[in-house]
């Protein structure tokens, strides 16, 4: 089987696949401070509840847009389930792809992979919207390059700078607000995030298609996507794990899937 991390700035999701079915997944807070051992018990015990054994694991491969955690996360696999996994952005890694801008050594790993993810179940043209940490919109071409993107600041972020920086204001939930014009604090800050960020996805993808100037199949993804593709009608698709499903495909080419 195949254990597969995505670490991410704000959470770390493991999962283990038998061939291409998802035996189970598990999410824990990003913490370059936790110890390999700390996240060896937590994960094998989550494990062993799906009745998957440490031994059960032949291989692993990981992402990670976190520098601070790629030592523990080594040693996590190597001490406690005896493999040397294959990290995404290492040299050895064929990703199948090609990145198609000027410095592809700063384009993310977690968007390479989701790339990946994305063109698999949805071959063509594409835009991958990810709601993370920040929000990014990854161009995808037909063949499954990378092609650019955009980065702007994730909605969880935003959310915490406007409760850090405003003395009055609280920290609210992000949901669909009942009308667009608040009649207190909590709903006009709901209705700025929501349809704020509605309006910013709604903009920015039609400029993305007419600069690209062939037409695209729009994808979301993240916690957030079920969220914003209910109202905004240029989403043509939303996949939960499509990190996931990048790592297990990346694997694949790899010859550990």
């Amino acid at each position: 089987m195949l254990l597969a991390v995505d670490c991410g700035n704000t959470n770390t999701v493991f999962a283990v696949f038998d061939g291409d079915t998802q035996r189970g997944q598990w999410r824990i807070a990003t913490g370059p401070r936790r110890t390999s051992d700390e996240d060896a018990v937590w994960l094998t015990q989550l494990m062993s509840l799906r009745g998957l054994q440490v031994g059960d694991i032949e291989n692993a491969i990981v992402t990670t847009v976190v520098p601070g955690t790629r030592r523990n996360l080594d040693s996590l696999l190597e001490s406690h389930f005896g493999v040397t996994p294959l990290v995404i952005r290492d040299s050895i890694v064929d990703l199948g792809i090609e990145i198609l801008v000027e410095r592809p050594e700063q384009v993310g790993a977690d968007r390479l992979v989701t790339a990946v993810g994305a063109h698999l179940l949805h071959p063509g043209h594409l835009i991958v919207l990810d709601f993370g940490t920040g929000t990014t919109f990854d161009l995808v071409d037909d063949k499954g390059n990378w092609c650019g993107g955009v980065i702007a600041p994730g909605i969880n972020l935003s959310v915490e700078a406007l409760y850090m920086a405003g003395a009055l204001l609280p920290r609210v939930n992000i949901e669909k607000p009942e009308k667009v014009i608040g009649g207190a604090t909590v709903p006009a800050m709901q209705s700025g995030i929501f349809w704020g960020y509605v309006s910013m996805i709604e903009g920015m993808i039609p400029r993305i298609a007419d600069e690209y100037g062939k037409p695209v199949t729009v994808v979301a993804t993240g916690g957030l996507a079920p969220l914003f593709a209910d109202v905004i009608d240029a989403i043509d698709a939303t996949e939960p794990d499509l990190t996931l499903t990048g790592l297990r495909e990346i694997a694949r080419r790899n010859g550990i899937a």
